[in-house]
């Protein structure tokens, strides 16, 4: 059997030109920021050797309010003072920065 093989471009050219437009940029920086805060989350929670129910129960939630953010599918963001409580929870400290692109 032949097997057809079609040419396939680059998403690349077409993501670039979405995120020009700003409403665009801005639900996709922000489901980024949720990523990275689930993957915060989550990497703090394995160092502290902690698992899901139990940082629930330090930080007075339950497991599946740990779960939903760990799994970045959560439509809410989570608050600074209790992104604080898990990194406290977790022997850690929050912090919180901003990253500038080189103008020019």
């Amino acid at each position: 059997m032949k097997v057809n093989k079609k040419y396939v471009k680059s998403a690349e050219p077409f993501f670039k030109a979405m995120l020009k437009n700003p409403e665009v940029r801005f639900y996709y920086e922000q489901e980024k920021a949720k990523s990275k805060i689930a993957m915060a989350v989550k990497t703090a929670r394995l160092k502290a050797c902690l698992t899901q129910a139990k940082l629930a129960e330090k930080i007075g939630t339950t497991q599946s309010v740990i779960a939903r953010l760990e799994s970045g599918s959560d439509k809410r963001i989570p608050t600074l003072p209790f992104l604080a409580q898990i990194a406290t929870a977790c022997h850690g400290s929050l912090e919180v920065g901003f990253s500038f692109k080189h103008a020019g």
